[in-house]
């Protein structure tokens, strides 16, 4: 555990509260004889720590935005893209103890497991270094103005965008199509193409369909703007 530590920026004094943060539950049902436990309950409280500790940021650093504003915002912060992103900065995934069967369908790349073993992680530190380690920590790999920034940019809606401005114009037909996907079922990439009366406008991958066809119209709308359109 010694160089996830390192990368976190803590030592933990009980050790074996890092080791329980990374235990799935698939690891843990084969395991029960020995008496070990899955990360779920761990999960259950970095939930709430995380939810307070990016409430606390958002309300100090945004002083003039209305409740609705900040919840969305925190709700793009802590969201399971959000904290599979983490956990690829710390190499979770290599840490992580799991089941054959989740093993060998690619569970220590998976999104949604990434992603509450990072909440897991979060609550170890909080009880081991109560809650200004655990804020600190959070603060330094999630809650940067960067990241922020980034999370409000995907947070975007790029095809209402594009299908606003293509509107403005008589006798155009805009139209989105999968054209290709690639990688394992569990890590699939598809990419798609829109159209603008039949003339490709953009192309842009994503890991679900509706990303993709996203990045399409993103990308469309940075090809008209660099054309002045």
């Amino acid at each position: 555990m010694n160089s996830l530590e390192e990368k976190l920026g803590y030592t933990f004094r009980d050790p074996q509260l890092l080791q329980a943060a990374l235990y799935h539950s698939s690891y843990a049902n084969e395991h029960r004889g020995r008496g070990i436990e899955s990360n779920e309950r761990l999960e259950f409280l970095g939930d709430a720590v995380l939810g307070l500790v990016t409430a606390d940021e958002l309300y100090r650093r945004h002083p003039d935005l209305p409740e609705g504003d900040l919840t969305r915002i925190r709700a793009a912060l802590v969201c399971e893209e959000s904290l599979h992103e983490v956990a690829q900065s710390l190499g979770l995934g290599e840490y992580l103890q799991l089941g054959r069967g989740e093993e060998s369908g690619g569970g220590r790349q998976r999104p949604s497991i990434l992603a509450d073993a990072t909440e897991s992680v979060f609550a170890a530190v909080y009880l081991d270094g109560g809650m200004a380690e655990a804020s600190r920590i959070i603060h330094r790999v999630l809650l940067d103005k960067e990241r922020e920034e980034a999370v409000e940019e995907r947070r975007r809606d790029f095809k209402t965008e594009l299908q606003e401005l293509v509107q403005r114009r008589s006798d155009q037909v805009l139209h989105y199509e999968m054209i290709g996907s690639s990688g394992p079922d569990h890590a699939k990439v598809f990419e798609a193409c829109v159209t603008i009366n039949g003339v490709s406008a953009g192309v842009g991958s994503g890991r679900s369909k509706k990303e993709a066809e996203q990045a399409a119209a993103r990308s469309a709308l940075q090809a008209m703007q660099e054309k002045g359109e």
